[in-house]
């Protein structure tokens, strides 16, 4: 649950409070597709996790002041290569930073194979700050890569959630930890498969009015989220040009849009009608 993968994933498909993002369990653990994982691979990414947890809880009982929202904030700067200020290599020294970010590499690089996605594994050292984005074929910078990794990594969880769905309606149902969900259950019987939810709110829903354009988004989650406030807020069936139409912005951004609505078909938050127009499922 710390590693990239889920972060990208659990940032697309949780909530807001203000502008800060919310952790929903329904939401953000219940519909995300762990990878079918060997139990070597489970092993090698539970003992990590567990590394983790005790490396954080460590060098907090350590150092009284030390928080995980200081540890982490220091992380970032060692991932851009930002200088540290006084106060921060205080805090880089109390709470080991180095060793934090060499547990969350090592987590990440693990969860990736896990699933099969070692393609993506050079973007992932330029984001983790492990390697420059100098490479053949990889985007300019460090930003740009992680645009990359982040569209890549949502596009490969929102189609294994959907093969995930798929796979509970024919009885086949991936269970986390069985020895406990199963008994929870109450039955064999595959439950309906929970699909992945773009959530809005009202504030959202407002900011989506026809006739109130505003900036398309630059990295493909925010799209996501966009596409959806903009069916919520209009409550009618839309055609992709009057979606485009609430958005402003140059380049080729339009040419997405029917990847974006099939997205969205593919986790269940939208159907498609036999006119092409796209309504909320």
């Amino acid at each position: 649950m710390s590693s990239a993968v889920h972060v990208v994933y659990a940032l697309a498909a949780g909530g807001t409070l203000e502008d800060r993002p919310v952790y929903n369990k329904t939401r953000c653990f219940e519909t995300f597709p762990f990878p079918a994982a060997t139990p070597e691979a489970k092993t090698r990414i539970r003992d990590l996790a567990e590394q983790l947890d005790a490396h954080r809880k460590r060098q907090q009982a350590q150092h009284a002041g030390l928080t995980l929202t200081g540890m982490y904030n220091v992380l970032e700067k060692l991932k851009t290569g930002e200088a540290l200020n006084a106060k921060e290599k205080v805090i880089h020294e109390h709470g080991l930073v180095a060793v934090l970010k060499t547990l969350h590499d090592q987590l990440d690089r693990a969860v990736l194979d896990a699933y099969g996605w070692n393609d993506l594994t050079p973007l992932l050292e330029v984001v983790n700050g492990n390697a420059a984005p100098d490479e053949s074929g990889l985007p300019a910078t460090r930003d740009d890569c992680k645009r990359a990794l982040d569209d890549a990594l949502l596009e490969r969880l929102v189609a294994l959630n959907a093969e995930r769905a798929a796979e509970e309606q024919r009885g086949l149902i991936r269970w986390v930890r069985p020895e406990f969900q199963i008994p929870a259950s109450g039955q064999q019987q595959p439950q309906p498969a929970r699909q992945l939810e773009i959530d809005t709110d009202e504030r959202a829903a407002v900011a989506a009015k026809p006739g109130l354009r505003r900036p398309w988004p630059a990295a493909l989650p925010a799209q996501v989220k966009a596409v959806a406030e903009v069916l919520i807020a209009a409550r009618a069936p839309l055609a992709e040009e009057a979606i485009a139409a609430c958005f402003t912005g140059r380049g080729a951004w339009k040419k997405r849009l029917p990847q974006i609505i099939d997205t969205l078909v593919a986790v269940g938050r939208v159907r498609r009608r036999k006119d092409g127009l796209a309504v909320l499922a």
